[in-house]
This record gives C-alpha cells, structure tokens and sequence, in this order.
C-alpha cells in the first residue's frame, strides 16, 4: 500500500501485530456496500466508464459471494478486510480495480462500513429483545393473578404478583430498545468523502452514496467524521445496560430456585447437575448471564479508556474498537436467546409464592393505611403499626391475630379486614401498582404494543 515511500518490507512481527482481518472480516458485506456506492459516485463524476463501473461492481459481489461461501482466502499480510477485498478485485479485473480507491481513505471506509454494521446489529438486537418480552408478557398473562411477596433490601415488603413483577423487566427491555433507537438515529449519518482527514479535491456526491446506503444524511466536519467513534461507545453501553437488566433478572431468578424460595421450576433442559452431587439442579443460564454481563461492562471500558487520550483525527489504536464491538455484540444476542428459551420453559410454583405472600407482615402498611383513613397523622399511624410489629415479634403471635385495641385506641375491629391478600391487591387500582385488574390490562397493552 505504502511502497512507494519505504525501502524495506513490513517485519513479519508487525504484521502479525498489527492485522486486523482476524476479526474485521466480518464486514465484508458492509464493506462491499460501501464501495459499490463509491464507484458509483466514481460514475457520475467522469473518473468511470459505465463498463469499468459493471465491472468493479460485479467484481466485488463475486468477492462477497465467495466470503459468504467460504472459499475467499485472507491475507494478513495485507492487514484488513478493505485492503483484502481491493487487492484480490484488482487480481481479478485488473488495472481498473486500483481506480476505486481514487477519493477515499481507509479512513472513511471503516467509519462507513462500522456504521453499517452497527445500523444492521442494532435491528438484530432490537429484534431479540422484542421476542424476550413478548415471552415474558406471555407468562406475565399466565401468572397475572398469582400472589408473591414484593422485596426491598431482599425482605419481605408487600404483596404484588407475579405477573408484576415480570412486567418490571419488559419496561427495562423497552428502555433499552429506545435508547437503540436513538443510537441508531444518530450514527445513521454517512462519512464517506471525508477521506483521510480533510475530505479531497476530488468532489464526490456524498449525498447520493449516503441515500444508496441508507443513511438519513451525510457528516459536516471530515476531521469529526474520521475521529468518531461516539457511536459504538454509545451502543456498548446499551448493550452493557441491557446486560445489567437480565443480570438482575438472573438473580430474581437465581434466588428464586433455591430451596429457601422455591418459587420457580426451570426445565431439565436449561439446568445443569453436579459432577459429584447427584441432587444438585443448577440455574446456570442464570449465572453465566451474570457473569457474561461483566464482560460487556468490561468491553465498554475498553473502548473508553482506548478512546480517552486519542488526538483527533485517525490514529491506529482506533483499530481496538472492534474487538469489543465485535464481541458485545454476539454476546448480548447469545444471552437474549437463550434467556427467551428458558423463560419461556420455566413454571412458577404458585403455591410456595402464596404461602411467602401469606405472611401478615406483608399488609403492615395496609393497616397504617387504615389508620390514616380514620384520620391518623401517616407518622403517628407508622409508629402505631411499628409497636403492633413490635408485639408480634415479641410474643409469637401473627400480625393480623393481635389484640389491636390493646396496643391503642385508635385501632378498631373493622382495620382487621386490611389482611386480606385478595382486598390488598384488589385495592392497588392507581396506573402502575399491581392490581390484578392493572396487570391484566398492562398484559394486552404490551401484546399490542410488540
């Protein structure tokens, strides 16, 4: 590529550091795109003729046939999959080959063809985390009415269902595809004709390459454009985010399982036993999501501290940004896979979660309700119902079986009726809380909405 100006050849040591197309092969589609678009604009401003253009074009789908096939042999000796696919069209059509480079830099090529890729793994992604919350609406819809306790700091706070806490995750889902959404608005822009750094006397329709490949518009600063990679720091941390929500979900999950809970039966098929313990079924899914979701942290730190010291615009540590792009990117597909498989499979056990719910301790709050209804100051009510609790702890007597009137006046024989899980719930009607009634209906808005 350089020749003209060196007199030695590349160290055999260098080029092994310094390839990429171990890993940048996989955007050879995108790259493709990319350059037929090139030539074409190459067409409209005279440096084609109509016969070289058929030919570069039909040269490189030929090229991105036999990628796809795999029958196309890399060379790491030419570093990267733009130069691979240039040097072997060249081989192939000649002369004619070595004009499509005329206007461009690898530079605007890999920021073209990452933008590609990104655009297309974002629909991927976006597509994978519609089917998982179509499966977990699903099984909300199945286990609308069943009751379970609500946690905070992992006690026992409040009855809510199943089906709620299911939908929980489906808006953290639907958070995470927004901000894909967004990514994907802003990077939907073209870099190409910005050539090295500062664009070129050779004035191509940028416009026109952009609108070929489907960009919504085209870059205003070349030096910006070339430097930029806003992008996939910005889509690993929403694939890091995403990580982090079915992490937490793997922990609701994982604790779920124990037999101190045992509220969820997941299938044979998505546990694993013990080597040396014949009882053991173990959540791994679960676990292993936990921990792929620190390795899709790890990857956006990567790019960051790579990007942090970085004057604009091209330096060649830019090259580490694909590794991890690469990386979070069929992670997080994996992880959505496979977390739709086994949520889909898995049973809740609604007895053992009714029988947790049951506890009187759980409508704590219900009764200083009560007393507030009767027209108790909130604190006064709490410090009343803190005593009730007090007492229950103390004497081993339930909640909902204490003497109330004894402890204070205030109580009266009517606020015994708040210990009742089916009124509790029942009352929780305002948008958002779990009433069977909101969670049926939030059920059908979210099939409607997916």
């Amino acid at each position: 590529m350089w020749k003209g100006r060196f007199a030695q050849d590349t160290s055999s040591l260098v080029e092994q550091f310094g390839e990429s197309i171990s890993y940048d092969w996989r955007l050879f589609p995108h790259d493709v795109a990319g350059s037929i678009a090139h030539a074409r604009a190459q067409l409209k401003a005279g440096l084609l003729t109509q016969e070289e253009f058929s030919q570069i074009e039909s040269g490189l789908r030929e090229i991105e046939k036999d990628i796809k096939g795999g029958k196309f042999e890399f060379r790491t000796s030419l570093e990267d999959i733009h130069m691979n696919i240039e040097a072997e069209l060249t081989k192939r059509i000649g002369a004619v080959g070595g004009k499509l480079h005329t206007a461009r830099s690898r530079n605007d090529q890999v920021a073209t063809d990452t933008r590609l890729y990104c655009r297309t793994q974002i629909d991927e992604i976006n597509a994978a985390i519609s089917t998982l919350q179509k499966v977990l609406v699903n099984q909300s819809g199945k286990y609308a009415a069943s009751v379970m306790p609500g946690y905070t700091h992992l006690q026992r706070g409040q009855p809510v269902t199943v089906g709620h806490h299911l939908l929980a995750y489906v808006e953290m889902l639907q958070r995470d595809k927004g901000r894909l959404n967004d990514c994907r608005r802003r990077l939907n822009v073209c870099p190409l004709g910005s050539g090295a750094l500062a664009g070129s006397t050779i004035n191509l329709d940028r416009a026109g390459m952009a609108e070929e490949l489907g960009f919504d518009g085209i870059t205003h600063n070349s030096m910006d454009a070339i430097a930029d990679r806003d992008y996939i720091a910005e889509l690993l941390f929403i694939i890091s985010m995403c990580g982090v929500h079915l992490s937490r979900l793997s922990e609701d999950l994982i604790l779920w399982c124990s037999s101190e809970f045992g509220f969820v039966s997941l299938s044979d098929a998505h546990t694993t036993g013990s080597s040396l313990m014949p009882q053991k079924k173990n959540p791994d899914v679960c676990e292993i999501t936990r921990g792929k979701t620190g390795r899709l942290v790890g990857n956006l730190m990567n790019l960051l501290v790579a990007m942090k010291g970085l004057p604009i615009t091209y330096n060649r540590d830019l090259q580490e940004d694909k590794p991890p792009l690469f990386d979070s990117v069929d992670t997080i597909l994996m992880v959505l896979a496979v977390n739709t498989e086994m949520i889909a499979a898995m049973e809740m056990r609604e007895d053992k979660c009714l029988a947790a719910a049951s506890d009187p301790m759980l409508l704590a709050t219900d009764l200083a309700d009560a007393l507030v209804k009767s027209g108790v100051p909130f604190r006064s009510a709490h410090e009343l119902v803190g005593k009730a609790v007090a007492e229950s702890v103390k004497s081993g007597v339930p909640l909902d079986e204490l003497d109330l009137k004894q402890i204070d006046p205030a109580y009266t024989d009517e606020m015994k009726s708040v210990f009742s899980l089916e009124t509790a719930l029942a009352a929780r009607t305002n948008i958002g809380a779990p009433s069977v009634v909101n969670v049926k209906r939030e059920v059908e808005r979210w099939r409607s909405c997916l």
